[in-house]
């Protein structure tokens, strides 16, 4: 049987994400017929896309970023190769751009926790929430290059690659930088939590704009700066903007669970998603988080084309201009025979998926016109946008203010223990 003739059958939804990153995610990209590389850095160009995907009915996009120059491993530094895309705009200000031209995706801009002041990345998300009217999510991501510390001056980062991740000294630096990333979202959360709801009296008669008693101070020592609040923009709609963060192994998962609301992974197959589901409830258990469970979703770069042969051919036609070497699976399929995989895959426990189309806008098109009615055939995907704030979408609460008078803790994102908050 063709994936064409597969039988309609009623599924658990998914969650369907897409990963944007300059021409697309596979390094000759931007030589495809197709794509438009002299409108890279123009607001056109990314409007174009959000607006396909909401189009699609994702659930969000993540933009991605980075504090250097584009390289084929973020371990090393760039390779200052010519023949691939270099450079990029600043992802916060790309979704901020974004948020008030859609109405419905999620946007979720990249911003590196470890040389970014935690008030700066608390005050431009909060900023992002109120744009977009709730849909604002923090793709988390930290920097171990030392070009990328130089930028800065503040401190160095030693050179390590990949292949020096299990030494000594790897060791020591992945546990510094995940760490420091644990305190920088704990601060920021705490720093959305600053304001609590109805903090804005706004009352003219009275000459009252805020009510002191519910501005609250952030007092943070850290290993590697020190915060003290409260924040200048007023508490996001959505309390607690959504934070998500990418995983290939078990320290970053365990991040992910400490203060995290959804995790990005990169399974290979069917039997390494059981393996990743596993790792991650794992990371939560030693974490003690208790609920809400991660939302795991497995990464997965897609060349798509009508028949399976023009994909294969699409994508070696690319690798051989410039192969691709690729964290994630890269999957070179029709939007049917991709659909299988994704519902296969999902009785590993996965709750849905974030692709990376190799070539944009193609492989985005593709998605949003292929797949999407696809797995909305087999009772798997949405027909419409239902929810309008972004942890809805999750099936998240909005949590209160952690230093309203009736916080619940159990319900405060977010689990790292640091500091407690006082009236401004």
């Amino acid at each position: 049987m063709s994936s064409s003739d597969t039988p309609v059958r009623p599924a658990r939804p998914l969650h369907l994400a897409v990963a944007l990153d300059g021409a697309g995610w596979h390094p000759a990209a931007w030589r495809e017929p197709g794509t438009r590389p002299g409108e890279l850095f123009t607001a056109r160009y990314w409007v174009e896309l959000a607006r396909t995907a909401e189009r699609g009915l994702l659930d969000l996009i993540t933009i991605e970023d980075g504090l250097g120059l584009q390289s084929g491993d973020h371990l090393s530094e760039p390779q200052r190769r010519t023949d691939r895309v270099q450079g990029r705009l600043d992802a916060s200000l790309v979704a901020a751009f974004l948020a008030p031209l859609t109405s419905r995706i999620g946007l979720v801009p990249t911003v590196t926790t470890t040389h970014t002041e935690p008030f700066h990345v608390a005050s431009a998300l909060a900023t992002l929430d109120h744009d977009s009217h709730g849909r604002a999510g923090w793709r988390v991501q930290t920097s171990v290059r030392p070009d990328e510390a130089a930028h800065f001056g503040r401190r160095q980062v030693p050179a390590v690659g990949r292949a020096d991740l299990d030494t000594p000294q790897g060791r020591a630096l992945v546990a510094e930088l995940f760490g420091e990333a644990a305190e920088v979202v704990d601060t920021v959360r705490r720093l959305w939590d600053s304001w609590e709801d109805g903090a804005e009296i706004r009352d003219a008669i009275t000459g009252r704009f805020v009510d002191r008693d519910r501005l609250h101070t952030v007092d943070v020592e850290a290993s590697q700066f020190s915060v003290r609040g409260p924040s200048i923009v007023p508490r996001p709609p959505q309390g607690q903007p959504l934070v998500v963060s990418l995983s290939h192994g078990y320290e970053p998962s365990l991040l992910a669970a400490k203060v995290g609301d959804v995790v990005f992974t990169t399974p290979h197959d069917a039997d390494d998603a059981v393996r990743t589901v596993d790792q991650v409830r794992t990371a939560e258990r030693a974490a003690g988080r208790t609920a809400p469970p991660l939302k795991i979703l497995a990464d997965l770069v897609v060349v798509l084309a009508d028949t399976e042969a023009a994909a294969r051919d699409r994508l070696a036609r690319l690798d051989a201009r410039d192969p691709l070497s690729s964290d994630a699976l890269v999957l070179a399929t029709t939007p049917a025979g991709l659909a299988d995989t994704l519902l296969d895959w999902q009785a590993a426990g996965l709750d849905g998926y974030r692709l990376r189309p190799a070539v944009l806008p193609t492989d985005l098109d593709a998605i949003v016109d292929g797949l999407v009615p696809e797995l909305a055939r087999r009772g798997a995907f949405r027909t419409g946008y239902a929810e309008a704030g972004l942890r809805e979408r999750f099936g998240l609460p909005r949590p209160t203010s952690r230093y309203a008078p009736d916080a619940d803790p159990a319900l405060v994102p977010g689990l790292v223990p640091t500091t407690t908050g006082s009236p401004a």
